[in-house]
């Protein structure tokens, strides 16, 4: 990963000041209140995906005209490029893989909302091909995560 890439402000304000309107938090404190919430509810096997999921939001992360207007910051693809951060982590796949497909499910969704039909159905393929019990997880991670943009 280039340095020039990381030193830019749009990679410490997201780490440690905003992102945008549906997190309350910085990537930093959101991430925290992950952490703390897969523990408070005892899934201890995904406080390292909780740490490690929006690990490439403040590389990836950019205004575009509309965003510089409000004053948020936009990250698309954040769960493939932190993926490609860890993928070669000595850490477990079932880690590897909650991080990777993380935001999935909301990715069909918002791809169905906007009549995205092509890309809905190839991130539908991809949810269809994972393990049933880990889509169960991967739900539950994603409920911890939509409580983590609120609170601690």
């Amino acid at each position: 990963m280039r340095l020039k890439r990381i030193f830019r402000k749009e990679f410490f304000i997201t780490l440690f000041v905003k992102q945008n309107n549906w997190h309350k938090y910085s990537v930093f404190n959101h991430t925290l209140a992950l952490v703390v919430h897969t523990i408070k509810h005892k899934q201890y096997r995904m406080i390292p995906a909780a740490f490690l999921h929006d690990i490439g939001k403040p590389v990836i992360a950019y205004q575009d005209e509309k965003d510089k207007i409000t004053g948020e910051y936009s990250f698309h693809n954040h769960e493939e490029l932190s993926y490609q951060i860890i993928k070669n982590w000595k850490i477990s796949s079932y880690t590897k893989n909650l991080v990777r497909y993380h935001y999935l499910i909301r990715g069909m969704s918002k791809a169905k909302q906007k009549n995205q039909l092509g890309k809905y159905k190839r991130m539908k393929r991809s949810y269809d091909s994972l393990d049933k019990t880990f889509t169960k997880e991967l739900k539950l991670f994603m409920k911890f995560d939509d409580l983590a943009k609120k609170s601690f």
